[in-house]
Parts: structure tokens; C-alpha cells; sequence
């Protein structure tokens, strides 16, 4: 019987939602993490042994699999190292090699979807190279292998979500025409834990894909249906992978040196021809793309947000004020933290009685002007107010936002209900530690297509000023109570 369980590759976007789903399933995890720090934010950091350690300085990694039944490798250096594919074979050997000598058994690979007799790119050949490596010395291993995984933070999909949201008229190179089969996030994690208490023979490849088979370009025009905008796609038959990549680089935040190899791989047709999968996994509902897509983007409730967000955080050093603005998988956030001298249930009355006729600490005129702007064109505007001058429930109005969230002495977050070109919140979480409590203002905004992006960025050195005078008068309002 299965009991305890190593994840590798635990702050990625498969690894770091596996995990709950097998604690949830009461196994004990351990995980192997280079730096713990990446994983304090993480609701189950508390719930899991963790192992500091690099696959590639193999004496860090001594006593990994020590009393661990199976050992998932989720581990992929495409975007750390300019040979990743050497690179990802000396991690595959250094990792099954210690495996054999501490006994582990059973290994469950994640690659990549590929027909090996094709001439594959250097990337896709590495995935498949990566499979053969962790079985060389004798464990088990079950490899699935699939390509485009829908869902946010993975590469590809970032990649045509970012394309589909930025670029009204694509030029797009060949590869648009090319087919693939992507599955869902949530049906690939189906497989990746069911393999846990079904009987695979040994050292089997199963492929793995969604309901549907389509083109990139289909992939696009589909995104671009869910989300309501229109594109339109001219092919470029002459665009070389290079020239692609730094197309992609150019027109998202994705930069060329990560998105080469994965160009490069976009030739290559990727589609499930066995159906192994369905001979010992009968029992998962595959999802559509279209469905795929709709679950990644707009299934914002608040564990989804949870899960996208808490990945999105990092500071950079300030002095008491810090602050960071990040990009990642289609969430914009701006983050600030302040330390107070004070404790949480002070710190929360003040910042659960703003809005409504106090007002917002700083600049009302601006609030008041944006206000205004809104019920102009059809919106709410700051007439709503608040229902009551202190006290805030889940659910409630507060000028144009709403309150999604409040856990007193904890936590507060608004949803934005004026007029956007996307979605926005704003939260304040309160870290109580040992001598003071730390303040931690977030702004998110998830824009719709490009105006969504010029609104943010154009009016960001603005927000940049109110964000900023906001948190501090926050601060010195809870210094003077």
C-alpha cells in the first residue's frame, strides 16, 4: 500500500497543485524544494516534510527517499539553463541513480507528447530522452506523456493566452496549422493520482490528451471566443522558429530564451495515438478545450484566486515600505507591505471602515474623479457608500466595490464593480508576528485584451501614487489610534 509520497518540482504549477490533492487524499508528502522560502505562502506548507535540496549537487539530495513509497518527477530546467537538454538527463541520472540506492520502487514522469521516430526538436527529444534516463537503473517507471496543458502558468497556454489577449491582427508563422490534442490541468492531475492505486505494468508510456484535437490557430481563434474578442490570424509561411520566438518575446512576457525551445517544438505534431489511457483509466471525463479554457480564466472563485495569486507574490528590498509589481499568468499585481506597531484586531478596524463617507485616506478628489468617470458611462460609481460606517460583511457594497471576502482581524478583500477593461480586486492581509504585524496591500487587475493592458499601464504611475499614499496613511491612521 501506498503511504508516502515525493514531489520534486513542488513550486511549478503541476507540482504545487498536486500536492493538496494528495494530501487531501491522506498521504504523506515530502517535497524536494532548492529554497523553502518559495513555499511559506503555500496553505500546505505546514503539511509537508520538506527536503532542501538540487537534483544537480547530488550529495544534497542523500537520504531523499528514504521510507518513500513513489516519487513523481516534475522537474523540467527548459528555462534555467541554455543546454537543457544535458541537462535534464544529468538531473534524470543523479535522480534515479540515489533513488535505486535508497530503494525507491516506483517513479511517475510527466513529459512530453511526441512520436520519437519523428525529427523532434531539441526540446521534445529531451522529454522523451528524460523518460529512458529514470528508468536506467531499475525503478518502475510510469511515464505520461502529454503537450499543451490548459491551465494558468503553464508555458504554452500562457503563450496563447498572452498572444490571443495582446494582438487584435496575428502574423503567425506555420506552426499555427499544426495539430495537437491539449487537456486540462485538472484531468491531467486526475491521471497523476489515480496511477497511485491502479496496477500499470512496468515501465509503461501512457499518453494523455483532451476531448479534442485542433490547431494552434484553432487553439487561439477558440480562446479569443471564450474570452469575446476577435482576431484574426494571416500565416507567414516564412517566419523561421527563431524569428517566431522573438515574435512571441516581442508581443508577451514571455522572453525568447524560454520560448525557442517551445517554438521549436510547435512543428511537431502532438496527438494521443494509444489508448492505453483509456484501457486503465476509464473512469476520467475529459474536458473540451473550450471548457478547459473557460475553468483557466473566468473560474475566478475565491480558491481559485487563492492558488493563481499566492504564486504571483515576490518584493523586492525596500526600507519599511516594499513593493513589487508582477505579471504572471494574466494577473497583474501590485504588491506593498508595511510593518506597524500594533496589533491585528487594531490594524483591522481601521482598514475595514474605509470608503463610503471617510472616505479613502488619500486623494479623495482622485476616487471622487473616478467616481464620476464611472456613472458617465453607465457604471456605479462612489454614490453607493457603505452600509454601515464600521462594521463590513461578506457581500457588501462599499462604494464601487464589493466585499468577496473578510475574515476580521485577518483578511479584506474588494472586487472592483466600476466600469474596466478587466477585472480588479483589492486586498489587505495582516501577518501578526512576534513584536509588530505586517501590512500587505495587493492590487490585482486581469485585463481583457490590449485596451486592458494600455488602461493598466497607462494609468499605472498614477495608481502607482495612490497605492502608495494609501498603505502609508493607513499606517500613520493606526499609529494615532
Amino acid at each position: 500500500m501506498t503511504n508516502s509520497i515525493l514531489v520534486t518540482g513542488a513550486t511549478g504549477y503541476v507540482g504545487g497543485r498536486l500536492i493538496p490533492k494528495l494530501l487531501d487524499s491522506n498521504f504523506k508528502v515530502r517535497v524536494l524544494v532548492r529554497n523553502p522560502e518559495r513555499l511559506k505562502n503555500k496553505k500546505w506548507f505546514n503539511d509537508v516534510e520538506i527536503h532542501e535540496g538540487d537534483i544537480l549537487r547530488p550529495k544534497t539530495i542523500n537520504g531523499l527517499f528514504q521510507n518513500i513509497d513513489v516519487a513523481y518527477y516534475l522537474i523540467h530546467s527548459m528555462q534555467g539553463y541554455k543546454d537543457f537538454d544535458k541537462t535534464d538527463i544529468i538531473a534524470a541520472d543523479t535522480f534515479s541513480e540515489i533513488a535505486a540506492k535508497e530503494g525507491l520502487k516506483k517513479i511517475i514522469y510527466l513529459g512530453g507528447l511526441a512520436d520519437s521516430n519523428m525529427n523532434l526538436s531539441k526540446h521534445l527529444r529531451s522529454r522523451l530522452d528524460t523518460g529512458k534516463q529514470l528508468s536506467k537503473y531499475g525503478a518502475d517507471v510510469v511515464e505520461f506523456r502529454a503537450n499543451v496543458i490548459v491551465g494558468s502558468g503553464s508555458l504554452s497556454f500562457e503563450m496563447i493566452r498572452n498572444l490571443t489577449e495582446r494582438i487584435p491582427i496575428m502574423i503567425c508563422p506555420q506552426w499555427v496549422y499544426t495539430r495537437t490534442q491539449p487537456i486540462a490541468i485538472s484531468n491531467v492531475l486526475d491521471y497523476l493520482v489515480d496511477s497511485l492505486s491502479i496496477s500499470i505494468p512496468k515501465n509503461q508510456i501512457i499518453e494523455i490528451g483532451g476531448k479534442d484535437i485542433f490547431t494552434y490557430g484553432d487553439m487561439i481563434k477558440q480562446y479569443a471566443s471564450v474570452r469575446n474578442l476577435k482576431r484574426f490570424l494571416i500565416p507567414v509561411p516564412v517566419l523561421t522558429p527563431k524569428i517566431s520566438s522573438y515574435w512571441v518575446h516581442w508581443t508577451t512576457p514571455l522572453s525568447a530564451n524560454i520560448t525557442r525551445p517551445l517554438v521549436e517544438g510547435l512543428k511537431n505534431e502532438s496527438i494521443v495515438k494509444s489508448d492505453l489511457s483509456k484501457k486503465y483509466f476509464p473512469n476520467i471525463k475529459l474536458l473540451s478545450y473550450k471548457e478547459s479554457v473557460r475553468r483557466a480564466v473566468f473560474n475566478f472563485d475565491n480558491k481559485s484566486i487563492e492558488t493563481s495569486w499566492s504564486d504571483s507574490l515576490s518584493s523586492s528590498r525596500g526600507n519599511d515600505n516594499q513593493v513589487s509589481s508582477v505579471n504572471k499568468e494574466g494577473l497583474i499585481t501590485e504588491t506593498r507591505f508595511v510593518k506597524i506597531k500594533s496589533n491585528k484586531n487594531k490594524i483591522f478596524k481601521v482598514i475595514s471602515s474605509i470608503g463610503g463617507n471617510k472616505g479613502w485616506m488619500y486623494a479623495n478628489f482622485l476616487w471622487s474623479i473616478r467616481g464620476y468617470l464611472d456613472l458617465m458611462v453607465g457604471g456605479v460609481g462612489l454614490r453607493r457608500g457603505r452600509r454601515h460606517p464600521t462594521d463590513l460583511k461578506q457581500g457588501d457594497a462599499l462604494d464601487f466595490w464589493r466585499v468577496e471576502k473578510i475574515i476580521p482581524g485577518e483578511l479584506l478583500r474588494l472586487k472592483a464593480e466600476m466600469k474596466l477593461p478587466g477585472r480588479a480586486w483589492l486586498e489587505y492581509e495582516i501577518l501578526e508576528r512576534k513584536n509588530d504585524c505586517q501590512l500587505i496591500q495587493k492590487a490585482y487587475f486581469m485585463p481583457t485584451g490590449l485596451f486592458g493592458l494600455v488602461y493598466w499601464y497607462g494609468l499605472y504611475p498614477l495608481h502607482k501614487i495612490i497605492f502608495r499614499g494609501l498603505i502609508n496613511n493607513i499606517k500613520k491612521e493606526i499609529m494615532k489610534s
